[in-house]
């Protein structure tokens, strides 16, 4: 879903993903990544015109059907029998409505675990991948007859044509998601088909990132000044390492205390980047963060004046050191993806605060040299750049802080609140050894109180809700199910220790539907 191409790889033969929509797109990606293959993901209307670079495409799935009106439309002339083309779900059914075969209403909807019952013999397509494989199924419409040249692949107990390939062109097509966990041998089919069928080499490895990604900023920023705004998160912090050994003491860094930090976190972090031999300034600007956010609760608008502050309070930092040119930010693929939203692709769930360019009166440049990585690559990255593995398995934090687990106005009272809240937390995970079993954990501070008793007075008082996910990218995440004797001895210790809450609750929401965070 990104309309640039990033210019680091570009010498690397990559895979084309085409979004139609689905929220599976991204675990496409995902899967490509892990065969150390660099793809890339464009909507299916506004893809590169040139080509050359591509040794692969595939199309991806979508919650439209093929024979809508209004269905999405894609003109394929320059792919289809000039590539190799994998089309996945959506992506089958289109071929096939509109090249000779026939999509049909299913009989009723087939979402879910589904085996496959019958498979080709000798077909590369299918190598290592037994009769009986379970795949995940996610349509209501059904191939009825395969396009023309269509040779069937593959069969499921309800669903005829699950695989097919075109004769004459390397064309592949599959009705279910090889991309999500539950095809259980999804990744294998996917490496048949970018591996053994379309030839792409594996060599997005971190080690030639970190080499191609230094050579692009050295060549892009030469000289110039740089400031980057760090946030002690792994993001920031393996981009600030990349810079650093690509233009050296031009990076000027800058740690903002926006006051919605963890407790103790701007004095943390600035001790932490002591020893690394990078340029940091502190700089305390919780007062004014909190000023600018009294007396809002939409969340949107909170992400807006977080973002706008700290663009100015980068302004006033920038200009105190000479000549500055560009702005470095921690941007990653998953920041981009929720951000962007165009006809076909998934709706945007949330602004990020660093997506979106900067206002006119800031004159500088922006650099994202993670801008093409999920997570888990960029902890992979850092691990290769030697950063500390403490700093690299840090669970992300909001770019927002605690102004988005804070639901409702923001005041320092429950920025307090909610510090003393996320500290027991965290260094409980800590303390009993659960901290690195979870992908990111945080406490949420409610708009509502409950009553209570402590002693023999009644309470009215703040609710609290902690939330824990497993996750490997951010795309989805499951909730984590913490012992009981771990949430009973966590929520005792909240309810005695923080002044100002007396109820804590346990969120076990998974994303989807729901987000990491409440907001």
């Amino acid at each position: 879903m990104i309309p640039a191409r990033i210019v680091l790889l570009r010498m690397q033969h990559n895979v084309l993903i085409l979004d139609f929509g689905s929220q599976y797109t991204q675990l496409i990606a995902r899967r490509v990544r892990e065969l150390n293959i660099f793809c890339e993901i464009f909507p299916y209307n506004n893809f590169p015109t040139d080509l050359s670079s591509y040794k692969a495409v595939i199309l991806g799935g979508s919650p439209y059907s093929v024979r809508a009106e209004d269905a999405l439309q894609i003109d394929l002339s320059a792919i289809r029998g000039k590539l190799p083309l994998l089309a996945v779900c959506y992506g089958a059914q289109y071929l096939a409505h509109f090249s000779g075969g026939e999509v049909a209403a299913f009989n009723s909807r087939e979402y879910g675990r589904a085996n496959l019952s019958y498979i080709k013999e000798e077909e590369v397509f299918f190598q290592d991948i037994n009769l009986n494989s379970q795949v995940w199924m996610s349509h209501s419409d059904t191939i009825k007859h395969l396009p023309t040249n269509g040779v069937k692949l593959a069969s499921t107990h309800d669903v005829e044509n699950a695989a097919y390939k075109i004769e004459g062109e390397t064309t592949y097509a599959i009705q279910f998601h090889p991309e999500v966990y539950h095809s259980t041998d999804g990744k294998q089919l996917l490496e048949n088909f970018l591996v053994k069928i379309a030839e792409v080499p594996q060599n997005f490895t971190p080690n030639a990132f970190v080499g191609d990604c230094v050579k692009d900023l050295q060549d892009k920023i030469q000289n110039d000044k740089v400031v980057l705004g760090l946030s002690g998160g792994v993001d920031s912090t393996v981009a600030a390492v990349l810079l650093h050994k690509a233009i050296g003491k031009n990076l000027y860094c800058i740690f903002v205390n926006n006051g919605l930090l963890r407790k103790n976190e701007f004095e943390n972090v600035l001790h932490q980047y002591k020893d690394m031999g990078l340029n940091v300034k502190g700089v305390d600007a919780s007062d004014r963060f909190l000023s600018e956010l009294a007396g809002v609760d939409d969340p949107e608008t909170k992400r807006k004046i977080i973002g706008r502050v700290f663009i100015e309070v980068f302004d006033d930092e920038s200009k105190i050191i000479e000549d500055v040119t560009w702005l470095a930010q921690g941007t990653i693929y998953p920041d981009v993806i929720e951000s962007v939203s165009v006809k076909g692709p998934s709706a945007t769930i949330k602004s990020h605060h660093n997506v979106g360019g900067l206002p006119d009166f800031m004159k500088l440049k922006i650099v994202e040299p993670l801008r093409m990585l999920f997570k888990d690559e960029v902890r992979r990255v850092g691990a290769t750049l030697g950063i500390d593995p403490e700093l690299l398995g840090r669970h992300p934090f909001p770019g927002p802080g605690l102004s988005i687990r804070i639901l409702g106005d923001i005041t320092p009272e429950k920025v307090r609140i909610l510090q003393e809240v996320d500290a027991i937390f965290i260094n409980g995970l800590k303390t009993h050894g659960l901290y690195d079993k979870v992908w990111q954990a945080g406490a949420i501070l409610l708009p509502v109180n409950s009553v209570g008793v402590m002693g023999d007075e009644r309470t009215y008082e703040k609710v609290v809700a902690l939330r824990a996910v497993e996750s490997t990218d951010g795309m989805t995440a499951d909730w984590v199910h913490l012992p009981y004797e771990f949430l009973m001895k966590i929520s005792n210790e909240i309810i005695n220790k923080v002044k100002g809450v007396n109820r804590v609750v346990y969120d076990i929401s998974s994303k989807p539907p729901a987000t990491i965070e409440w907001e």
